[in-house]
């Protein structure tokens, strides 16, 4: 009788621990949405991006740390430059003075292509290379870079950043990635690009078969 008491006791506490709400729940659900904001976002789904966006945004802002709130700006404009969408990254430049981490702000420079080879370091290391040689202009191995990068959406931001210097071969490699995940925007985005980087007509003409089906 002892042990069954001891045993629910246990099983008690075990529950109450299990089920306790975490104090941060709120960054967990900001960063839960945002990924759904991606996803949608670059599947063309606009709508439920905007919803998605909205929710992560108004879960960050509980917090008088806004760094959530800054890499969530940071994340939308990385990915509007991504897709080939003008973003100077306003909505973070409206925070940045209340911000003092120093990887948000090297993150930002980077989005600008206002980096130091400096402040490289500070990159997530999946971008370190590529800016290196992005800086040094040796735009051949930058996109060598940019082929080693394993997640698309990096991939995608490093090819839109390095503009007109990236190569058919990488252009084609983001298009296969895109694909993959469904990322509809991106590879209608892409493929646009690989339509302005060869000069075969019979290509453009597929490119241009395949753009008119995927927007049917």
């Amino acid at each position: 009788m002892i042990k069954l008491i001891v045993l629910i006791s246990i099983i008690a506490l075990f529950n109450a621990c299990s089920f306790k709400t975490p104090p941060n729940q709120w960054q967990y659900k900001s960063t839960t949405a945002f990924s759904s904001y991606t996803q949608n976002f670059l599947s063309s789904k606009n709508i439920l991006a905007k919803n998605d966006f909205k929710r992560a945004v108004n879960h960050a802002k509980v917090s008088a740390d806004l760094s959530s709130l800054a890499k969530i700006y940071l994340g939308e404009c990385a990915l509007n430059i991504s897709v080939g969408i003008e973003d100077k990254c306003i909505k973070y430049q409206n925070i940045s003075s209340t911000i003092e981490s120093e990887s948000l702000k090297t993150y930002y420079n980077f989005l600008t292509l206002n980096i130091k080879s400096s402040q490289i370091d500070s990159l997530p290391s999946q971008y370190q290379d590529f800016t290196k040689n992005l800086l040094t202009t040796n735009y051949a191995k930058a996109n060598q870079d940019i082929s080693k990068i394993e997640k698309t959406t990096s991939k995608m931001l490093a090819g839109a950043l390095l503009k007109e210097h990236i190569q058919e071969a990488t252009i084609q490699g983001i298009i296969k990635d895109a694909s993959l995940h469904g990322y509809k925007k991106s590879v209608l985005y892409w493929l646009k690009r690989l339509k302005q980087a060869t000069k075969d007509t019979k290509k453009i003409a597929i490119i241009n078969k395949k753009i008119e089906i995927i927007n049917e």
